[in-house]
């Protein structure tokens, strides 16, 4: 590889860290504020509402910088089938959500950068040596001591949270067959109108409840993270090294434990924070480790 090939690679890798940890915040942000509102609201509701937004909002980004002159490419067949695993993945992992603490939830979402990691070695044939497999097994250690299988949290809403992730690895790998002259906001417009029709015909099936004017405030600012967190999430996966970029969503974990703390108490034990301790050294690591040739 050249120097210049090296420089450009190098860029596109921090590029796409960044992205993704950014948009693990977001993710995280709206996690809690949905978390929040489905102890008063059915869920079906609150993700219909909240998608109705999302799109709105991303229609009206799309229009602005000019994007909505391609909506024909909505209807791409590649951008159509990551919308719909980002359907089922967003749908199975909310309603985990709603079952056990943030945190939990969470930790178990961040075994995606493994199941990322296997499709990119299999599928693009990317080269991951072995720092980068020893830091990847050491962050999915340290997803186990936060998890901590057995305990009282653990239930079959943790499985169907681990299903969710398994939906959302695989829309994380489609997102780069994806033709790269596709807008990426027009990608996550059709994933928030997939969530949002998904949510729709799911909610014929539940009684709807009243809506506060604070549950729709609550839900506008989700929608807002939500719609940031799918784009920065888009522009990671289609930037650099996947197997490189993947383990940064161990940052969304760190989010997730703070967030949790300071809306519901939840504190976590020795350890938890060794697994935080884990997460973390092992995201700092792949951005240190050499590529392999």
């Amino acid at each position: 590889m050249t120097s210049d090939a090296a420089k450009a690679l190098h860029a596109a890798n921090r590029r796409g860290a960044l992205a993704i940890s950014a948009g693990m915040a977001a993710f995280v942000a709206n996690d809690t504020l949905v978390k929040y509102v489905s102890e008063t609201l059915p869920a079906s509701q609150l993700i219909l509402l909240r998608g109705i937004m999302a799109s709105t909002l991303l229609l009206v980004i799309a229009h602005a910088i000019g994007a909505t002159r391609r909506l024909a490419d909505l209807l791409d067949g590649r951008v159509m089938a990551r919308a719909g695993l980002d359907a089922l993945g967003t749908v199975t992992y909310l309603v985990s959500l709603f079952h056990i603490p943030l945190a939990n939830a969470t930790a178990i979402n961040m075994a995606t950068p493994l199941v990322v990691t296997v499709l990119a070695v299999l599928a693009y044939r990317e080269q991951v040596n072995t720092a980068r497999w020893l830091a990847i097994a050491v962050g999915c250690a340290g997803v186990l001591l936060v998890v901590q299988p057995g305990g009282t949290d653990w239930s079959a809403y943790a499985l169907l949270c681990l299903a969710g992730t398994l939906f959302q690895a695989t829309r994380d790998f489609a997102t780069r067959l994806i033709d790269r002259t596709i807008p990426s906001v027009l990608i996550t417009l059709s994933t928030a109108i997939t969530v949002t029709l998904l949510a729709g015909v799911w909610s014929v099936f539940q009684q709807w409840a009243p809506v506060q004017p604070v549950q729709l405030g609550l839900l506008a600012a989700a929608s807002v993270f939500l719609s940031a967190g799918y784009f920065l999430i888009t522009v990671a996966m289609r930037a650099g090294e996947m197997s490189l970029i993947a383990p940064f969503r161990y940052s969304g974990l760190v989010f997730a434990l703070l967030l949790g703390h300071a809306v519901w108490g939840q504190v976590p034990n020795a350890w938890a924070w060794a697994g935080i301790a884990l997460l973390l050294g092992a995201g700092m690591w792949l951005m240190r480790a050499p590529r392999a040739r």
